[in-house]
């Protein structure tokens, strides 16, 4: 062309550069074709107007997911759109490679594309020749970039070996997705099958524990340390004639075969198969090196985090005691599950001990820290905790010899002494299986709780003193109460209430729900076994993305739950406590030197009373049994012993109240005057009460009252006096 002349018309220039043009319009459905694009496609070298089905049909249906995927994301960003389709045959064939270049644009209101662009035919070697390929989809180098991002942040989420063998049979590589996936592991001087992926079970079998020396593509991986491409089945059996007849039976035609290599260490290697021809540019064997680097870390992490949860796991379990043999009238489930992150080595711990009386002690406590010396005080601290329960001592000289040996051990004084001071809360248990007698003290630990066998739900105040540790003089008074038949007594750490961002009191109300929306009834053993597993499935948290598991990994503390069932039949009973007079009954003692105990009485009482019919009945109950008991600490020298039973009976529910005291003098009623601060305790009960009274003991005396359940007190259309039938 001489200077001056007209330029040539695009056909012109389209044609002498072998390109074609194409025009896809997703409104109409229907892909229009010059004369060199429907060459390009396979069609006669004539225009051409086809379907989308029809230009579908043309093109790899990776490739095809791809273009629609390109084309979305240009016209957002409103840049090009260039892919490289592979065009298919009749029979599955590639015919060529040919690249697309467009402008597509987007109609807001159709919801529609439209894009003209050209296709160029791309000229590579066959497969098996250097430097070939035959699979390129989409912009490579986003793609690639993308694929390679998701994939790290998969694998480095990956916490177990299965689920880095899960995450590494879902990878989508960009347009060459292998159909096969194999990870080989060492074991020796054999080669072993860790996981694989895309195989039917027992596939493999022949491949496993083959010799290293073996003419087999992942044995030499593994001895040399250099990956293996092959390319087409001829090259794969002219290399290893002796193993091609165990893979031929598969029907892929290309492998890779690459080192698993950390640490400067080949610990296996990973195959990938692919049902087409591919040739393994260097695009593509960067691509799958990266991976392999990825997929070796990820496996050396779960396997050295496995191998350290199953010590750190093993060495807590052996600290912790089986429930032994079953006791008579008695049922007792335990849980212990370890912290989520970390060793998963703490300070929790339950014991049951065998008494030299013939009863039994249930002991759940929790050393300060999650590390291991903390799991190594717990081992000591409990060993002497059934050293001193062994030797006939009470639950308040159990807890106090604790405290002192641990206030000894981590004081930091003394030659080989750790200047680590810790301390550890405890709840211990003296129980008689023949009456349901409980002694329990307390140090600084959570209460334990009773459900009754009604299904009410409450939290039993005990008395306590400080943490094992802190003093070694301290005191641990006991409390005395019964566990009545179909009752059950829970035990827990404080990770069982405050795990998933719940305090105390938040923590609390969810357990209370879970233990009163267990069905009530005749206890057996499975009962108490589900009630523990709900109990400890109720703290975690949904499954994360990467948790194919029951349990997800949301543990800040170490959990410990015992479980103690006193059954009816087992007590001579012939059903469930509720055939019985008492449907719930609790016992609550308040000594001279506890006047804030007063409020935990009232407390108990309105959970006690959580079903009451009528609200204004439980706030006279609470001022009634507030009165009783303030009257017992103010006027006499005694402590106060609160009884209270819910009643039922032909006329409906009642609630009986009583307080006890060792004083002589009897109340009475008096007068008072208008500046008068007391005296009116036994007007208001007379008030307030259907029914009370007062009755000598053989020791002192006790004044009770009851109260009949009305029914919508207070509400329009009821009166006062219609009880619950």
């Amino acid at each position: 062309m001489r200077t001056g002349e007209p330029l040539p018309s695009v056909g012109e220039v389209l044609a002498a550069l072998a390109t074609g043009l194409w025009h896809w319009d997703t409104a109409a459905g229907l892909v229009t074709l010059d004369a060199e694009a429907a060459r390009l496609l396979g069609l006669p070298a004539r225009p051409a107007t086809l379907t989308e089905a029809q230009a579908r049909a043309r093109l790899h249906p990776v490739d095809w997911n791809e273009v629609a995927g390109v084309v979305r994301l240009a016209a957002a960003e409103g840049t090009l759109a260039e892919v490289r389709i592979r065009v298919m045959d009749a029979d599955g064939r590639i015919l060529r490679v040919v690249r697309s270049r467009s402008k597509p644009s987007f109609d807001p209101e159709r919801r529609t594309y439209e894009l003209i662009g050209t296709l160029q035919e791309v000229t590579e070697p066959a497969p098996g020749t250097p430097a070939a390929r035959s699979a390129v989809t989409g912009d490579w180098r986003r793609s690639r970039e993308a694929f390679l991002l998701d994939a790290g942040r998969a694998l480095a989420e990956a916490r177990s070996t299965a689920e880095v063998l899960r995450v590494a049979g879902g990878l989508s590589m960009p347009g060459f997705s292998p159909d096969g996936l194999v990870v080989y592991g060492v074991e020796g001087d054999r080669l072993t099958i860790t996981g694989q992926h895309g195989h039917h079970p027992g596939d493999m079998n022949p491949f496993s524990n083959m010799p290293l020396d073996t003419d087999y593509p992942a044995a030499e991986v593994v001895r040399t340390g250099r990956a293996v491409y092959l390319s087409s089945p001829e090259e794969y059996r002219d290399r290893y004639p002796a193993t091609w007849p165990l893979a031929r039976r598969f029907g892929r035609h290309s492998w890779a075969f690459l080192p698993l290599t950390a640490a400067g260490r080949t610990m296996g290697a990973w195959m990938a198969a692919f049902t087409y021809p591919v040739a393994f540019t260097p695009d593509e064997r960067a691509v799958l090196t990266t991976v392999a680097r990825m997929l070796a870390q990820a496996l050396s992490r779960a396997g050295a985090a496995e191998s350290e949860r199953e010590l750190t796991e093993g060495l807590q379990r052996s600290m912790l005691p089986s429930l032994g043999p079953e006791i008579p009238g008695m049922r007792v489930a335990a849980r212990y599950i370890p912290t989520g992150g970390g060793l998963q080595v703490g300070g929790d711990w339950y014991d049951m001990i065998p008494l030299p009386s013939g009863r039994f002690a249930l002991v759940i406590g929790d050393v300060q820290g999650h590390d291991v010396r903390a799991a190594g005080i717990m081992g000591q601290l409990r060993i002497a905790l059934r050293a001193y329960a062994a030797e006939g001592h009470r639950p308040d000289a159990v807890l106090s010899r604790a405290s002192r040996f641990l206030h000894g051990v981590t004081d930091g004084s003394g030659p080989d002494a750790l200047a680590d001071p810790r301390f550890a809360t405890c709840l211990y248990v003296e129980a008689d299986p023949a009456t349901g007698m409980l002694e329990v003290a307390r140090a600084g630990h959570p209460d334990p709780v009773i459900r009754m066998a009604d299904g009410t739900v409450m939290m039993r105040p005990t008395a306590g003193g400080l943490p094992l540790g802190v003093d070694p003089d301290a005191d641990y008074p006991t409390t005395r109460f019964t566990l009545e038949p179909d009752e059950t007594l829970m035990l827990c750490t404080d990770g069982l209430i405050e795990t998933g961002g719940h305090d105390l009191e938040s923590g609390w109300r969810r357990l209370r729900v879970l233990l009163e929306d267990h069905l009530a009834g005749e206890y057996r053993q499975e009962d108490m076994e589900t009630l523990a597993d709900a109990l400890v499935q109720a703290v975690h948290g949904p499954s994360s993305h990467h948790t194919t598991g029951p349990l997800a990994d949301r543990r800040e503390d170490d959990i410990a739950l015992v479980l103690l069932c006193r059954p009816a039949a087992a007590c001579g009973r012939g059903g469930t406590a509720t055939a019985g007079p008492p449907v719930r009954r609790t016992l609550l003692s308040v000594a001279q030197d506890e006047p804030d105990r007063i409020a935990e009485a009232r407390q108990h009482l309105r959970e006690l009373l959580h079903d009451w019919a009528s609200p204004e009945q439980v706030d006279s109950a609470v001022l009634l049994v507030s009165e009783m008991v303030t009257n017992v600490l103010v006027h006499t020298d005694a402590d106060a012993l609160l009884l209270a039973e819910v009643l039922c009976g032909d006329g409906g529910r009642r609630l009986r109240a009583e307080v006890f005291d060792t004083g002589d003098d009897l109340p009475h009623k008096r007068r008072p005057g208008e500046l008068a601060s007391s005296g009116r305790g036994l007007m208001l009960i007379e008030l307030l009460a259907d029914t009370w009274g007062v009755a000598p003991r053989g020791e002192g005396k006790s004044i009770w009252f009851e109260l009949r359940e009305r029914t919508g007190a207070g509400a329009p259309g009821t009166t006062p006096g219609s009880y619950v039938p």
